[in-house]
C-alpha cells in the first residue's frame, strides 16, 4: 500500500461503495436462487460478491488492491443494512485473500483475462472453505458439496473474472481511467 496514490484509494472506495450496494440488492436474487434450484442457487451466482476485487485490481493493479476494495465493500454493505450483518466483513476478507493471492502469484506484473479469472476461481475456493465450515455444507451430500464448489469456481471465473474484465474495460473506454494502467493500456491499444 506504500506506492498507493490518492487517486488510487479514492478510486477503489468509489468502487468499493459502488459494489457495496451491488452486493446488498443481491442478496433478495440469492433468495430467490436458492428457492428455485436449492443450496446451489447461492454458488451460481456467487461471482457477483467478488467482482469489485477483480476491478479494483483490474483497473489500479497495485498489490492489496484486490483484498482491500473487497473488504471495503463488506463494511459498506454492513452499513447499508446487510442481514447477514457484521460476519459479511470476515467474508470478505475470506474472498478478497483469495483473489489477492492470484495477482499475487503472478508478482502484480499480469491482468491477463486468465488471471483476472484465476482470481475469481481464488475467490470461490476461499470463500467455499469459509462456507463448508460457516454454512454446514458437512450435513450435504458430498457429491452434491463437490457439485455447488464446482459451479461456485465457474461462477467465480465468469462472473468476476470474465464481467469484471469487460466492465473494467467499459470504464476505460469512457476514458475516465486515463492515469491508471488499465486507462494507458486501453488508450495505446486505441493509437496502435
Amino acid at each position: 500500500m506504500k506506492n498507493w496514490r490518492m487517486k488510487d484509494i479514492v478510486v477503489m472506495a468509489a468502487l468499493a461503495v459502488v459494489f457495496g450496494i451491488v452486493y446488498l440488492l443481491f442478496l433478495p436474487v440469492n433468495v430467490i436462487m436458492m428457492g428455485i434450484v436449492g443450496p446451489i442457487g447461492t454458488d451460481i451466482i456467487f461471482g457477483v460478491w467478488f467482482l469489485v476485487s477483480i476491478v479494483a485490481a483490474y483497473i489500479i493493479q497495485k498489490p492489496g488492491v484486490a483484498l482491500v476494495s473487497e473488504i471495503i465493500a463488506g463494511i459498506v454493505e454492513v452499513l447499508i443494512g446487510s442481514s447477514v450483518g457484521p460476519i459479511v466483513i470476515l467474508s470478505a476478507i475470506v474472498q478478497g485473500l483469495g483473489a489477492e493471492a492470484a495477482f499475487a502469484i503472478t508478482r502484480y506484473r499480469s491482468y491477463h483475462v486468465l488471471v483476472l479469472m484465476g482470481a475469481g476461481v481464488g475467490a470461490a475456493i476461499t470463500s467455499f472453505i469459509w462456507g463448508y465450515f460457516r454454512g454446514g455444507f458437512v450435513a450435504l451430500d458430498p457429491s452434491y458439496v463437490v457439485l455447488m464448489l464446482i459451479v461456485r469456481i465457474i461462477s467465480g471465473a465468469v462472473i468476476s473474472g470474465l464481467i469484471g474484465k469487460a466492465i473494467s474495460e467499459a470504464l476505460a473506454k469512457t476514458g475516465t481511467l486515463t492515469s491508471f494502467p488499465l486507462g494507458k493500456t486501453y488508450r495505446q491499444r486505441k493509437a496502435g
